[in-house]
């Protein structure tokens, strides 16, 4: 312990990383650097500042940095790119910040001198592993610190008591037990424990924070349009926005139409199932729209690999392994698939649901003359299909004559 100076802190400034603050000071008498990321959540964050300057940061060392471009742009787009979804719903809102996080996390060590860095991820759950490997990728040499696995203070009532011993103030909503935990970020926001445990029990209308109950939204559809330039949206309703402008504007119609609520029971990379209640948005909103462009301008062999692919790609996500080299190689080929991914679709948002209604794009392969139901002028001859069937049933015959 004694070879540890300086520890680069992920903070939130809330309860549990506040006592993680004061017990790497305490444990290892050590400096601690806090770095609290804006990714969207919608936290005031000067209170972070305010409660590490009051546990003796040194204000220098305190980082409050804005990456919600840096979020959108080069995490959440570029998985978008793959369609990304775990276990086929999970639009991956928690894990794709992770890396993110680790990221500036080196640097700002690397800036401070630190020697560690330090994490409030449990020992049960999957943020340990996205944080640690991500780290370790970026620095192979950096020592990492889980208080969570280390400490004894096994329970919350042991939490709050620590805090209190540390004269470390603890809000009155802290106090009890907390019907559920949460994290939140411009993609989504995510909600595990207590009331969520038994997966039987439907969630409660109370858990819900970005989304209104879809049996509560307007009567009324409503028609947006997102145009695309090579797999990334740039506009919406015609107004060309910024990715993080674009998500946060997606953000505000999903949450009036209740768009984007999944209750899943998922398989954690540590081993074991867990149910969350996730809200997606915008996500929700934009993962269909992607969908539709690449529809009319991806050649039906580019389209189906990139959904073979995409199982593995948002699996090594999920598990944290987003600056491994199979994930770079996947994002290289899903990237390729992109280049002539331009266009308008429109979508009807309407009670829970965001569908594609239109799509329309100057690199299209719909051709209307060939898939006519009415005279095609000889587009396509319908006698050329009678060899091609006969060649692919050459096969199911021989066997059928075989096994006859």
């Amino acid at each position: 312990m004694s070879d540890i100076k300086r520890v680069v802190l992920a903070y939130s400034g809330g309860l549990d990383t506040s006592v993680i603050l004061k017990w790497l000071q305490v444990t290892y008498n050590c400096e601690v650097v806090t770095f609290t990321a804006d990714l969207g959540q919608g936290e005031e964050l000067a209170p972070a500042r305010a409660k590490a300057e009051l546990m003796g940061v040194k204000p220098e060392h305190i980082y409050i940095d804005d990456l919600r471009e840096e979020f959108v742009r080069d995490f959440v787009f570029p998985m978008m790119r793959a369609n990304a979804r775990y276990e086929g719903d999970y639009l991956l809102g928690t894990s794709i910040a992770r890396p993110l996080i680790s990221k500036r996390l080196i640097e700002i060590a690397r800036e401070t001198g630190a020697d560690a860095v330090a994490h409030g991820a449990t020992g049960k759950g999957n943020d340990q592993v996205r944080f640690e490997l991500s780290a370790y990728a970026l620095d192979p040499s950096i020592k990492v610190i889980a208080p969570w696995r280390e400490w004894d203070l096994t329970s919350r009532t042991a939490l709050i008591a620590w805090a209190e011993q540390h004269q470390i103030p603890v809000p009155k909503d802290k106090r009890g037990e907390s019907p559920f935990s949460t994290d939140a970020n411009l993609l989504h926001t995510s909600s595990e424990g207590k009331v969520l445990e038994d997966p039987w029990q439907e969630t409660p209308d109370y858990v819900y924070s970005r989304t209104v109950n879809p049996e509560d939204a307007p009567d009324a559809p409503e028609y947006i349009t997102i145009d695309f330039e090579k797999g990334d949206g740039v506009a919406l309703n015609g107004a060309a926005m910024s990715p993080a402008t674009l998500l946060a504007a997606l953000n505000d119609l999903g949450r009036k139409h209740g768009i984007g609520r999944l209750d899943l029971v998922e398989n954690r990379f540590v081993g074991m199932k867990s149910r969350g209640m996730y809200e997606t948005p915008g996500g929700e909103i934009y993962a269909r729209a992607h969908r539709g462009i690449e529809s009319i301008t991806l050649d039906r062999g580019a389209a189906h690999l990139k959904d073979e692919l995409m199982p593995k790609y948002a699996e090594l996500i999920y598990n944290g392994f987003w600056f491994a080299p199979e994930r770079e190689m996947l994002q290289a080929a899903i990237d390729h698939s992109q280049a002539r991914v331009n266009g308008t679709v429109r979508l009807k948002l309407y009670k829970g649901s965001a569908s594609v209604v239109g799509r329309r794009s100057a690199d299209s392969l719909y051709s209307e003359r060939h898939v006519t139901f009415e005279d095609d002028a000889g587009a396509y001859d319908q006698k050329d299909a009678a060899g091609f069937i006969k060649l692919n049933a050459l096969r199911l015959r021989l066997l059928a004559q075989r096994d006859r």
